[in-house]
Formats: structure tokens, C-alpha cells, sequence
């Protein structure tokens, strides 16, 4: 007997009734999303057949079509028990137009170019690799789902959260009756990560139930939504001030602002407010604001927790390099582990496209002369040297103007060496930073700002950078091995051995010019014998040593040098160590495994979160200026003591995600803990009590206090747990910034998952102050 139960053939009647049903729904969720009447929406709705390529030899027509809660992609698979697959349009990072994905760039030809397209995901899922029968089909495609991704982001919370419970409640709706029995409506609940009792899911049924006909309909489901969504704590906090015939007046919403938000309001910023979220008209045009524009106007980015002048660039970009923190990574061509995982353009592309401006290239000798980049001595997979510059080149400024560094640790030898010059000057063309800025010889290192647009090279040089003879016709020369690049064969060995020496080609030499690698002997050396653009890498543990026992010396070095940090080889599993005590003795490239999802990655996504998410921030000036004595470890008095108290309550959360989707009943037990990194005396942890069974709209209520001695440093992390009795607690989500990028008072902070993607309807409220301490 089958297992598997067939829902029952629907008569031609009903099939057409259905039909008629599913265009309603489309055209529903095409208008919340601003899509109504669009061709492009309109042709995702129809479908139609696309090649999907997955090697050379495997080419496969599959119907692909947009399921009509506009959020859903549908495609046919033959896979016996996989028949139909489904991804979501919030599982999408990106459409690439062309063969511009590692896949169609090797399994197809030049000449499909136009055809081809790649649906790139977010985190480790694998790319859709897909051609249309022609390129104005291809560009249809590309076009729909570009608008659907865009305006799907684009919404705000509230009607990503209102798109997200209309259609739970149609998947509830089993037999597709547009009406809701109690047992549909228990199966909801449970969908939207909520767990009721028998009896209080009859009780909200009964209440809504206006007609006795043992099911909701029409309004009757409106009322249901209205009672489910309802926020008893925007409530308390609107009554307090609409004190005009129950609503907020312009002078009512400028107290809340000056008073709770603690901002500079003007009466004139309170109608600005008004007129951007109010969507009652009448209310509009009175001036006030009802509840639902104040519940607007707090899920948009003027009630977040991060600041909306911090979105855009705001810092001076007019420094010396060495006076930012830049983003960086660690092996940057691996997906996963160090041992034996896929190296792939793609690492860099992703990297790259979170604005990390500093990536790694591990270059070595491959077949046919072609140099290749991948972990040496290990079983991780090659990627061609060109195809990764190629890559570098397409992807280096499209989410940050600012410069990237490209780090060599060059195990080639001089004929491919050669080969890798010749790629860099040819693929990079004028992006490539090939002498020094200006006229004359500097003696600083330039800007961001001056070096917009430029790649730069860091790698060992034959000689000084005002050498006389640089123009000489030696065409090789012997220069000590890279730090990073001698570690990585004598990990695992005990016995140092003297420095390995390496023959380098002047090509490759004559290219680098504000990063030139040298070994660090010392902060005394240092200072008396190198020059600014030559930069040195410290392994973690030495890093940390160094922090540790001689951090006003570090955060000196760092004044007119670069360093680079680097994780130790032991980390085969490409985990990460902590980044806050690099930058707090002002190291500037702090290199993570970006592959790695980890608490690490958080805090480095949300360092670089400010100032337009360019992949720089400008030191504190305690972390610039000569004079300064600044000890992290010790915290004598000085600038950089301004110790406030940092108030938090966490009120309550929105629409959690469920952790087991299989699992209908398993429902989430959420807590929240709050987290600071800075310096040492800063470092603290907090959490709330855990609630049972509600990821939907879990309230705590809960109060916390952080005194804070060094708040230009300091790192606040919210992060949401499934309380777990016996086993480790589970990552629901997390968001961290800066604590100088806060917001004071009521707002809501957004939730990303593990990999750092949002979720799109779930979020915290609470509230914040951050004052100066008495």
C-alpha cells in the first residue's frame, strides 16, 4: 500500500476555479510588492524551459517558473525522490548575466555568452548555472528577478513580516478554500513558530469566528491577523505620548524624539517623519501620526539601532593608509576547510562583493607553466592564477571604490613568476598600482581616497623602493622567503630552521610598491630600519604575545607601518581567532577566513558596517597621534577614557525563524544575550531568561548595565538562542556594530543569520541609552 497520499483529482470546474484563485494571489503579492502589471513578474509567473549546466557533459532542460507568492522559484527535477524543488527568493545573493560564474565561464562557449546567466545563493548552497534558448529570453529572466530581489529588499520590515504571515496562512489553507478551520489554524501557528495550547487557539478561533460557521473567511481572517500581529509594547510606548485625541501631533512625536530617542529634534524633523511614514492621510494632513505610522516609521532606518548617517561614507578618507583598519581575509581562494576543500574564484568574488579589501593568493608552480593558487602541501583543489585576477578585476570596486591589496605568498618559480607579472600588468591594467603616486618620492603611504580604484600589490621587492638601480638589466634575485610562506612548511616541525631564501623575478619585484614584505626583528629595529611602505605579518600567537607584553610599542609601529595578522596553520579547520585585540593596538590588516561562518566573522561584519560598509575605518585618533601612551591592557588616563554607562533593555522579538522546518512541531525557546569586545576591562556578557515555545512574539522585559572605559573600540553583539536543557543552545540569529554607531532609545535591530544574510521579517526591539558615566 502507498505511503503517500494523493491529494484527490480536482474536476474541471474546480481545476479552473483554482487557476482563477492562483492569478488573484499572483496579482496580490505582485501589487505588495510594486510589481503590478509587470511583463517581467508576469513571464516568471508563466515559466519556461532553461538549460541548467553543471559540467561539460551534463546540459539539462528543466521547467523553471515563479510560484505566485512571488517569493518562491519552483523547478523540476528528476531525481526520484526529489521530483519538485523549490528555493526562495531570499536564499538569493545575486543573477550574473553571462558566463560570468566559475561553471558557464569552463563548461561553455564564448559564443552563448548572451544566453547564459547564474543564480548566485547565499552562503554554501551551489550556483543555478542556467542558459535561455536566446539572449533577449536570458535578459527576461534576468530582468524579473533582479526587480523581485530588489523590491523584496526593499520593503520594509513590517510588510516583509506582512508578506511572510499572508503567505504562511495560505500554506496553512490545505485545501485552497481561501477559509481556515481550527485545524488549519493550529497547523499555522506552528508554521509561524508559535505554540499554543488546544484551548487558547479555540479561544482566539471563537473570537474571530463572527459568523459560527466553523471556519474564518474575509474579514474574519483580518481580525485574526490583526489580534496575532498585535504589539502590546508599541502600545505602551505610543500612549505615553499621543496626547492629541489619541493620537501624536507633531509636538507629541517631537517630545518622544528628544526625550526617549535622545536626538536633536526639530519640530520641522517631527513633520518630516510624518510626511515620510504617516499612512493615514487624514492623520497626514492634520499633522499627526496614528500608530501604524509610528509602528512604520520604527521598522524603518530612522528607528534602528544602527545610524543612518553611518550608512553612507562619513570618515576622513584623507589619511595615510596605515591610519585605517581594513577589511581582510585569510586564504581567500578556499570555500571551506584547509585540508582538502574546493578552491574557487568564487571565494574571491563573494569576499570581494562584502567589501573586504584585502585578499590573500597563494601562488604556486602548475601544469603548462600557468601558475596556480591554491593550500600548498594539502588536497584542496587548483584555481588558475589568471582566472583569479580576472575575477579580482571584475569584482574589485563593485560594492566599495576604496583600494584592495592583493597579498602574494609566492611559492613559483621565476619563469612563472614572471607569467604572474605579465598577468597582473595585462588583466589590471591601469587599476595597478605599478610606481608611486606623483612626482616625487613619498614618504608617507597615500590615502584611500588618492588610491581609489587601485589594486595594490604585497609582496617581497629585490630592493629599496628609491633604489638608483631600479632600472638595472639584473633580471633575478635571491630575497629571504615570506613569513606566512615559510610557516606553511614548517608546521608541524618543532626545529626552526634558518630563513629559506627564494629566487624572485624583477617583474614581480618592480610591482610592489607600498607593500613590501620584511621579517619583524623587533619594534626597535623597525623603527630605525624600515621604511614606511615596508610592512611585516605576525602569526596570531605572536601577534597576541605582542599585544599583550608591548602594546604602546605595537600601536606605535602601526603608526607609520602596516601589519598584517594572520591565523596560525594549526587552525586546519579554518576557524578564526578573536580580531578586537588586533585592532585595539591599531593593526590595520586583522586577515579572518571569510569561509567561515563564526562569532569572529560577526564582529568583523560589524567593524566594517559604518561608513558606507567601504571596508575602511579610520583609526581613533589616540591610535594616530605620536604623543599618545594608549595601553589597552592597562588603561592609564588619557583621550581615550571616556567612560559612559550603557543601558539596555530587551523588550521583546519579532517572527523568529524556526530552526527545524521538518519538524512540525518543534518550536523555538528563545533567549537573548547581549555581548561587548573592546578592551579588556570592557569585555562583557548578559542574557535574558529563556521563554517556552515562542519564536513568534517572545516578551522579556529584561534590564542590563555595561560600564564602558574605551567606547571608541568597543563592539556590542546581540545574539538569539534556542534554549537547549541538555545540548548546546542553537544560533537562532545575531547582529553586531559599533557602540559609536547606536542609537539611543526604542528601536528594532535587525537579525542575520550565521552567514551574516538577514532575515528578513525577524527583528528585536528594545531599548537603549548610552550616557556618560557619573
Amino acid at each position: 500500500m502507498s505511503c503517500l497520499h494523493k491529494r484527490p483529482k480536482r474536476t474541471k470546474s474546480e481545476e479552473q476555479a483554482f487557476q482563477e484563485q492562483m492569478k488573484k494571489v499572483a496579482l496580490e503579492n505582485g501589487k505588495r510588492l510594486g510589481l503590478e502589471g509587470d511583463p517581467d513578474l508576469q513571464f516568471l509567473l508563466v515559466g519556461g524551459k532553461l538549460v541548467k549546466i553543471r559540467s561539460s557533459s551534463w546540459k539539462k532542460a528543466r521547467f523553471f517558473k515563479l510560484q505566485e507568492d512571488c517569493k518562491t522559484f519552483w523547478h523540476e527535477s528528476h531525481k526520484t525522490f526529489r521530483k519538485n524543488q523549490t528555493f526562495s527568493i531570499d536564499d538569493i545573493d545575486s543573477v550574473r548575466k553571462g558566463r560570468q560564474s566559475e561553471g558557464l565561464n569552463k563548461h561553455t562557449d564564448p559564443s552563448v555568452d548572451e544566453q547564459c546567466f547564474a543564480i548566485i545563493f547565499k552562503g554554501r548552497k551551489k550556483n543555478l548555472d542556467l542558459m535561455a534558448a536566446s539572449g533577449p529570453e536570458a535578459k527576461q529572466w534576468i530582468n524579473g528577478l533582479e526587480k523581485i530581489i530588489t523590491n523584496m529588499r526593499n520593503l520594509n520590515r513590517q510588510q516583509k513580516s506582512e508578506h511572510w504571515i499572508i503567505n504562511c496562512m495560505r500554506k496553512a489553507d490545505k485545501n485552497k478554500d481561501n477559509q481556515m478551520t481550527l485545524k488549519e489554524l493550529k497547523h499555522f501557528l506552528r508554521q509561524v513558530n508559535v505554540e499554543v495550547d488546544d484551548s487558547y487557539a479555540e479561544e482566539i478561533f471563537k473570537k474571530c469566528d463572527k459568523s459560527n460557521s466553523g471556519s474564518l473567511e474575509g474579514s474574519e481572517i483580518k481580525h485574526f491577523y490583526d489580534l496575532l500581529t498585535h504589539r502590546e509594547e508599541i502600545d505602551v510606548v505610543y500612549g505615553n505620548y499621543s496626547e492629541t485625541e489619541d493620537q501624536m501631533s507633531a509636538r507629541d512625536l517631537q517630545n518622544f524624539l528628544l526625550n526617549e530617542q535622545r536626538e536633536q529634534a526639530s519640530m520641522e524633523d517631527a513633520l518630516k517623519l510624518i510626511e515620510k511614514y504617516e499612512v493615514d492621510e487624514t492623520a497626514k494632513q492634520k499633522n499627526r501620526m496614528t500608530k501604524d505610522g509610528f509602528l512604520m516609521y520604527l521598522h524603518h532606518e530612522d528607528g534602528s539601532i544602527f545610524n543612518p548617517a553611518h550608512k553612507d561614507v562619513y570618515q576622513d578618507m584623507n589619511q595615510p593608509l596605515n591610519h585605517y583598519y581594513m577589511s581582510s581575509s585569510h586564504n581567500t581562494y578556499l570555500m571551506e576547510d584547509q585540508l582538502k576543500g574546493p578552491s574557487s574564484t568564487e571565494a574571491y568574488i563573494k569576499a570581494l562583493m562584502k567589501s573586504c579589501r584585502c585578499v590573500e593568493l597563494d601562488c604556486w608552480d602548475g601544469a603548462n607553466g600557468e601558475p596556480v593558487i591554491y593550500h600548498g602541501y594539502t588536497l584542496t583543489s587548483k584555481v588558475l592564477f589568471r582566472d583569479v585576477i580576472r575575477a579580482i578585476k571584475e569584482y574589485a570596486f563593485k560594492t566599495s571604490d576604496y583600494p584592495v591589496v592583493l597579498s602574494l605568498e609566492n611559492h613559483c618559480t621565476v619563469d612563472q613568476q614572471k607569467l604572474m607579472a605579465h598577468y597582473l600588468i595585462s588583466i589590471l591594467g591601469d587599476a595597478l598600482v605599478t610606481q608611486p603616486l606623483g612626482n616625487t618620492m613619498p614618504n608617507n603611504l597615500p590615502s584611500p581616497e588618492e588610491l581609489k580604484g587601485k589594486i595594490l600589490i604585497k609582496g617581497k621587492r629585490l630592493n629599496k623602493l628609491n633604489a638608483a638601480n631600479n632600472n638595472s638589466t639584473i633580471d633575478e634575485d635571491t630575497v629571504s622567503e615570506e613569513d606566512e610562506a615559510a610557516d606553511c612548511k614548517d608546521n608541524g616541525q618543532k626545529a626552526k630552521q634558518k630563513k629559506s631564501k627564494i629566487k624572485l623575478a624583477k617583474a614581480l619585484s618592480d610591482i610592489v610598491i607600498y607593500c613590501k614584505s620584511v621579517h619583524f626583528n623587533g619594534f626597535e629595529h623597525a623603527k630605525e630600519n624600515q621604511d614606511f611602505y615596508e610592512m611585516s605579518s605576525f602569526k596570531e600567537g605572536k601577534a597576541f604575545n605582542l599585544a599583550e607584553t608591548s602594546a604602546t610599542a605595537y600601536i606605535h609601529h602601526n603608526m607609520d607601518k602596516l601589519s598584517r595578522i594572520y591565523p596560525a596553520g594549526s587552525r586546519t579547520d579554518s576557524s578564526n581567532y578573536n580580531p578586537v585585540p588586533m585592532w585595539n593596538v591599531g593593526c590595520q590588516i586583522v586577515a579572518l577566513n571569510f569561509q567561515t561562518p563564526s562569532k569572529e566573522m560577526h564582529i568583523n561584519q560589524g567593524r566594517f558596517l559604518p561608513n558606507g560598509g567601504c571596508g575602511y575605518i579610520l583609526k581613533p585618533e589616540f591610535q594616530r597621534s605620536l604623543s599618545s601612551q594608549f595601553d589597552p591592557n592597562t588603561l592609564a588616563y588619557g583621550p581615550w577614557l571616556q567612560r559612559k554607562s550603557f543601558y539596555i533593555m530587551v523588550i521583546s522579538a519579532q517572527q523568529l525563524p524556526k530552526l527545524n522546518k521538518d519538524k512540525q512541531k518543534s518550536i523555538v525557546d528563545p533567549l537573548v544575550r547581549v555581548e561587548i569586545f573592546g578592551v579588556p576591562a570592557d569585555n562583557a556578557s548578559k542574557e535574558t531568561h529563556y521563554i517556552e515555545n515562542n519564536g513568534f512574539n517572545p516578551m522579556w522585559n529584561e534590564k542590563f548595565h555595561f560600564d564602558i572605559h574605551v567606547p571608541e573600540l568597543a563592539m556590542v553583539r546581540f545574539v538569539v538562542e534556542d534554549y537547549d536543557s541538555t545540548s548546546q543552545n542553537d544560533l537562532i540569529g545575531q547582529y553586531c556594530l559599533p557602540l559609536t554607531s547606536v542609537q539611543n532609545g526604542y528601536r528594532h535591530v535587525p537579525i542575520l543569520t550565521k552567514r551574516g544574510d538577514v532575515i528578513s521579517s525577524a527583528g528585536l526591539f528594545v531599548h537603549l541609552m548610552v550616557i556618560d558615566a557619573q
